[in-house]
């Protein structure tokens, strides 16, 4: 294949992928993240305050600000602020009521807004495409690039929420293009990989506070990589012959070289994180509290840090002295910082969003999972929801790639058995090394799955596979390069071979390809054909792997379709429901009474609201379950985009 046609077959993945994506959002009303971050963005960089949505770093929120902001500044079309509701002037974080508020209430153009707000986030997901190409052609070469970018386009979970003003692309695309610098430099530490390292870390760190795990992510590649130079080098000490009259670096004392090593990578590593926090993340964040009053940061943060840590009403810096409080600390530093000079406080709003997120997290959340209901999550939620919520193609291709990764190290063993391979008489570390020093790249993929994953894994905030997408990348790009590898292995005495190998992985991206573009537009109620396919996923979980509020817009057409002009709806998601259904919308809520409802009337629940209404309470759950039991007994008349289940009452 030549270098022109893998880049025009790149082109037309990434192309398509985008038309998908953007035909496939203009029916979509808004998420339930989107009220929060959209509205908080737009604030941003207008008013230069970040007292809305500070449990998220601003950049996917800037560009979608931004977006509005330059849509309103082109087209005339004026952006009514509500700088004088409670939810702005008095409210804690008051997100949530400023969102609906600006969205919905002030005769803003909400659809339009939201439109405009999303395209910053198809671009970064077009980045993303080729950075993903870019890296996997770089160590194994096009067809590899080509097959990741491929399980990459027609990833339904990419498509689904590259179309939001969320962070979880943004968080995906910091992970993946931060390693890509930080491991080129660590492998070459010249000037302009530095640079780069540095301004990419510094930019992974505005788009989620979980990229604050490249911290010790990268401190543990720099401790290998320490550690491959030194048993080299030692190992090439071996190899030299020494003489008296000779001063080669080969010759140096073991010990000066590896403090050496060791002191040029801290240096390093140590200036890529300082210089990034310095130059990249406190200038945007020094933006965004220029006009935010001291005492009202100090107010926001003073109250939400008061439990941070079993801390209540602590003074600044008092359980810093304490070993006994010591967890308590951070809050007390970032509540110190909050009424000093400007860039202080730039710092200590953002330690107080990544506090935020620890006590998020620490917290669990609600949600319904395999006909259960509970806070506390589940240890097999993120490994059983990625199995049904990924195209099968894609664990078909892992399972053959773990099998060929096995089978290669199981042959080369054979062959140093034999003594036929060059390092075969070398020492089982000096060969780890050796081995990490070809493939280096390919273990800091494999380290960061693992870390994310064991990090997933342990928490309680089961809410979506969207969680474990910063692993989605490099997944693609070690499976590729096994698949491929193995692709490429030429059997003389069967020449029929190879064309059968390209023929299953031919089917299998057909397969593919048919499974995923069949959902369309509901990319985000992708299940796989292991359970069904997506018309069975609610059985299974709910919330953002299904159900987000995106289909209020489809009912509203569904009801005009048939007719009907009243509905009552309980509806989960980021729309106002009268907003967009009118006068044919009547409140509803599971814990009324099912004989409020008289034969014949309609009623509309959201699947998350329906399932978490039907589920049973898990161990240790203690909040009302089985309110909508009654609908057991009763068969939908239309499911609405897999998500909005629509009923008749008999």
């Amino acid at each position: 294949m030549s270098e022109s046609l893998s880049k025009y077959i790149a082109a037309a993945l990434l192309v398509f992928m985008l038309l998908v994506a953007f035909y496939s959002m203009l029916s979509d009303t808004a998420i339930m993240d989107e009220v929060a971050h959209l509205p908080a963005g737009y604030s941003y960089v207008t008013q230069q305050d970040m007292r809305l949505n500070p449990e998220h770093p601003p950049l996917i929120k800037d560009l979608a600000g931004l977006a509005v902001l330059a849509f309103s500044k082109i087209s005339g079309q004026q952006i009514n602020f509500p700088s004088n509701i409670k939810a702005w002037t008095q409210d804690i974080n008051g997100q949530w009521d400023f969102g609906f508020d600006f969205l919905y209430k002030e005769g803003n153009p909400a659809s339009i807004m939201l439109f405009v707000g999303r395209l910053p986030t198809l671009l970064i997901l077009m980045i993303l495409g080729i950075f993903i190409f870019r890296w996997t052609k770089e160590l194994w070469g096009k067809q590899a690039a080509l097959l990741a970018l491929f399980l990459f386009s027609f990833s339904p979970t990419f498509i689904a929420h590259g179309r939001f003003v969320t962070t979880d692309v943004t968080a995906a695309a910091g992970f993946f293009i931060a390693t890509f610098y930080f491991v080129r430099w660590i492998k070459n530490p010249k000037l302009w990989n530095f640079i780069c390292a540095t301004i990419f870390f510094g930019v992974a760190q505005l788009t989620k506070f979980s990229l604050f795990l490249l911290v010790p992510f990268f401190i543990f590649l720099t401790a290998v990589w320490i550690a491959i130079k030194i048993i080299n080098q030692k190992q090439k000490q071996k190899t030299v012959v020494k003489s008296p009259f000779l001063n080669t670096q080969e010759q140096k004392p073991k010990f000066v070289f590896a403090a050496k090593i060791i002191a040029k990578n801290l240096c390093g590593i140590i200036f890529i994180f300082l210089l990034g926090y310095a130059f990249v993340v406190t200038p945007v964040y020094y933006f965004h509290v220029k006009n935010y009053p001291p005492q009202k940061q100090l107010q926001d943060i003073k109250f939400i840090m008061s439990s941070y840590a079993g801390g209540q009403d602590q003074q600044p810096l008092a359980s810093c002295t304490k070993l006994s409080r010591i967890t308590r600390c951070p809050a007390e530093i970032a509540i110190w910082t909050a009424n000093k000079s400007t860039p202080i406080r730039a710092l200590g709003q953002y330690m107080f969003g990544l506090l935020m997120v620890f006590q998020r997290a620490a917290g669990g959340n609600t949600t319904y999972f395999l006909g259960q209901v509970s806070a506390a999550g589940w240890s097999y939620y993120f490994p059983l929801i990625y199995f049904l919520k990924e195209p099968l193609t894609l664990h078909i291709l892992t399972m053959a790639a773990i099998i060929i990764f096995f089978y290669f190290l199981f042959k080369k063993r054979q062959v140093e058995k034999l003594g036929q391979a060059p390092e075969a008489s070398l020492g089982r570390l000096t060969k780890l090394s050796l081995w990490l020093t070809r493939n280096f790249e390919s273990f800091a993929m494999f380290s960061f799955i693992a870390l994310y994953w064991i990090m997933s894994v342990r928490s309680t905030l089961n809410i979506g596979v969207r969680h474990v997408l910063p692993t989605f990348p490099f997944i693609y790009a070690l499976v590729s390069s096994q698949i491929i590898s193995w692709a490429r292995i030429k059997d003389t005495a069967k020449k029929v071979y190879p064309y059968l190998k390209y023929g299953l992985l031919g089917a299998l991206i057909a397969w593919q390809t048919v499974s995923v573009l069949l959902v369309f537009p509901s990319f985000l109620a992708y299940f796989n054909e292991s359970v069904g396919g997506t018309k069975n996923g609610y059985k299974y979980a709910v919330d953002s792997n299904l159900d987000w509020g995106q289909d209020l817009a489809r009912l509203n057409m569904w009801l005009e379709q048939n007719n009907i002009k009243k509905i009552y709806v309980e509806y989960f998601g980021g729309t106002d429901a009268q907003y967009v259904l009118g006068d044919k919308f009547q409140p509803w809520q599971g814990n009324r009474n099912s004989s409020e409802l008289k034969s014949g009337d309609w009623l509309a629940v959201s699947a998350t609201f329906l399932q978490g209404g039907r589920g049973k309470p898990a161990l240790g759950y203690k909040d009302p379950t089985g309110y909508y039991d009654w609908l057991n007994n009763l068969q939908p008349k239309a499911v609405i985009g897999y998500s909005i289940f629509v009923y008749q009452i008999p």
